[in-house]
């Protein structure tokens, strides 16, 4: 399954991790001890998200689509 969502990717100094957000699914993030490992791990939880919603008849929104230029 190729995503195609936003992800907002920064460093938490509380949790002392990188953090992966996915803002167009509510509550999908990661983390991970390098922003690579936060990435890899926020793309399986987008999978399971999705599934999730899926299975329980829940509406998943369309990822938004970015100007690439002005």
């Amino acid at each position: 399954m190729t995503l195609h969502y936003e992800i907002i990717l920064y460093w938490s100094e509380e949790d002392q991790a990188f953090i992966a957000e996915v803002p167009e699914l509510p509550g999908c993030a990661a983390d991970g001890e390098t922003y690579i490992e936060a990435l890899q791990n926020v793309e399986i939880i987008m999978q399971e998200w999705i599934e999730t919603a899926q299975d329980n008849g829940r509406s998943i929104l369309q990822p938004r689509r970015r100007l690439m230029s002005a």
